[in-house]
């Protein structure tokens, strides 16, 4: 059993034990006289059932303004009466938020918040003499009693908090936050409300939850929508942040990923999908599980199938709440634990190049305006991608040759720079070597066949050398019809035995293409043989020029003069 579940057990069984028999105590110990004011205490009911339905959710945690009428129910009523009440609202939010089974542990561990600070801040106030039959409700005597188990209450509320998570998590949380400030806003508003609720219920009856209730549920709605504009401007922060971050990135995998990462930062997202528009469907390039990239191997999805082809058929972005108004239409790769989703539409000039899905396991973790936003990062993602694609393109028109597909000159010359760089800062003695390669005789291929024929064989050339040396090493064209390959960590031993294999590997092989010349164009079958040096520094050479000199004058002096098809290995 891990940790956190033990925590959630530990949670539970604390709640048992000690919810029901403390509210049990306190009822025994306060001997409340709830029958004479069951009436009265209904439309505190209803006040606060009204108010519940109105939580501000910040970072995923719902605030709800019942605290100024807590306060008026605990000065009218007495610790029993709020206790009961605190419960009941908090069980109103939980039917608003709709938590899902992962999330039932915090019906346990916010009941035990509610209790916890409540029986704390009564004991405050009664040390301090307060009590709920005070004739002068001006007087210090009441005052001072009343604001000290408000800000008992809002301090224990913090300290439990911090305590519970970090049992449940086993992380420090740090007390003083921008929530916990908020949070001090809105119980410094709701104080003078509670006291005047009091007081207009002492002289007036049960006539003052409508007079002070109205404007009270237009404050918790006013409240509701200034937060969720401050959200707004919060997530149209942050988009803009990314979107500046993402055109700094020229490689479409590291654009990919910065994407996943930063909407992982600002939203509650357990999977990630990036689909791809390809000409036989949406193509999944990219898959993240909870901040972890993976391997899911699933096929093309079609227009309108499951949530991704959907969303590429519409060009509409969808929003579920909940896994009831999705699983219809889903092809099965989303996990099980699955609830909400995300799913935009990646549009570039008018024309849909992806799709993005994000899932998280919990019901109801996105709303209406965060899926605003993943449109509008959506945008500069398609910006993004399609900028790096293009420099990537550019890139290796300037690195690569445009005949075989092999690194070029300029590239092979700036990489011998970096791994001799890495030699001298490494000071490890580490071989680096290289092979030099040239094919013998070419000329004559090129004037019997014709130039398109040679060229034939210096690609089919490229394409056996890269597949032999594979990841041990890095295959340029030199120039012509010359081939160079650089072997980092690679001894001379080891390198003259791969020179060797690549010899008999183009001697023993037949190159066969068509007869550039030829009008019927006949298929031949041509040995082609290479001489071949190789140096390694720094054994050979302690500079990159010297390395591929002494290469080449290996290749030519060691193999060619000595009668061609010929490996050689460079001699001082």
């Amino acid at each position: 059993m891990n940790s956190n579940r033990r925590a959630k057990i530990i949670i539970w069984l604390l709640w048992l034990v000690f919810v029901p028999s403390s509210t049990y105590l306190a009822f025994l110990v306060t001997k409340p006289d709830i029958a004479s004011y069951s009436a009265d205490i209904l439309f505190f009911l209803i006040l606060i059932a009204i108010v519940g339905f109105f939580p501000i959710k910040l970072n995923n945690t719902p605030i709800f303004l019942y605290e100024g009428i807590a306060l008026a129910v605990f000065l009218s009523f007495g610790l029993f009466a709020e206790l009961v009440f605190a419960q009941f609202a908090f069980m109103i939010v939980l039917l608003t938020i709709r938590i899902g089974w992962s999330e039932l542990y915090r019906i346990p561990l916010n009941s035990l918040i509610f209790l916890i600070t409540s029986i704390i801040s009564a004991v405050v106030f009664y040390l301090l003499g307060g009590t709920h039959n005070g004739n002068d409700l001006a007087s210090l005597a009441f005052l001072v009693p009343a604001a000290a188990y408000e800000l008992t209450k809002f301090l224990s509320n913090q300290l439990v908090i911090n305590f519970l998570l970090r049992l449940l998590n086993g992380d420090r949380i740090h007390f003083f936050t921008r929530d916990t400030l908020r949070q001090g806003i809105t119980v410094l508003i709701q104080f003078p409300i509670g006291i005047i609720l009091y007081i207009l219920y002492t002289e007036m009856g049960v006539i003052a939850t409508v007079y002070v209730g109205i404007p009270f549920i237009t404050l918790s709605i006013f409240f509701k929508q200034y937060y969720a504009s401050q959200n707004v401007n919060y997530y149209l922060q942050k988009a803009s942040e990314i979107g500046h971050q993402l055109a700094g990135r020229l490689q479409v995998d590291e654009v990919l990923d910065l994407i996943i990462q930063k909407l992982s930062t600002v939203l509650p997202v357990d999977f990630a999908y990036i689909l791809d528009v390809k000409k036989d469907g949406l193509h999944l390039i990219r898959y993240v599980e909870n901040g972890v990239q993976k391997t899911l191997s699933i096929p093309p999805l079609q227009k309108n199938e499951g949530i991704g082809g959907t969303v590429w058929q519409t060009g509409q972005a969808v929003l579920f709440h909940k896994k009831e108004e999705w699983k219809k239409i889903t092809q099965g790769y989303l996990p099980a634990t699955v609830e909400s989703i995300i799913s935009v539409p990646i549009v570039r000039n008018k024309q849909i190049v992806g799709v993005l899905v994000l899932a998280s396991n919990s019901k109801r973790s996105y709303e209406k305006y965060q899926l605003m936003i993943v449109d509008l990062l959506v945008s500069y993602l398609a910006v993004a991608v399609e900028n790096a694609r293009h420099y990537e393109e550019t890139k290796n028109k300037s690195e690569r040759c445009a005949l075989t597909k092999l690194y070029n000159y300029r590239y092979f010359e700036g990489l011998l720079e970096e791994e001799f760089k890495k030699l001298d800062s490494t000071n490890k003695g580490e071989p680096l070597s290289l092979i030099l390669l040239d094919i013998d005789h070419f000329k004559a291929v090129n004037d019997n066949f014709g130039h398109q024929s040679g060229n034939l064989i210096l690609c089919e050339l490229a394409n056996r050398l890269v597949k032999m040396v594979g990841k041990r090493g890095t295959v340029a064209r030199y120039g012509g019809e010359e081939f160079v390959i650089l072997l980092p960590n690679k001894d001379k031993f080891t390198s003259l035995q791969i020179a060797e294999d690549i010899r008999k590997l183009i001697a023993n092989n037949p190159f066969v293409f068509y007869s550039d010349l030829d009008n019927n164009r006949k298929q031949i079958s041509a040995k082609i043989t290479a001489s071949i040096g190789v140096a390694t520094a720094l054994e050979d050479a302690d500079d990159p020029l010297a390395l591929v000199r002494h290469a080449d004058r290996a290749m030519y002096t060691g193999a060619k003069q000595a009668g061609r098809n010929k490996v050689a290995q460079y001699v001082s």
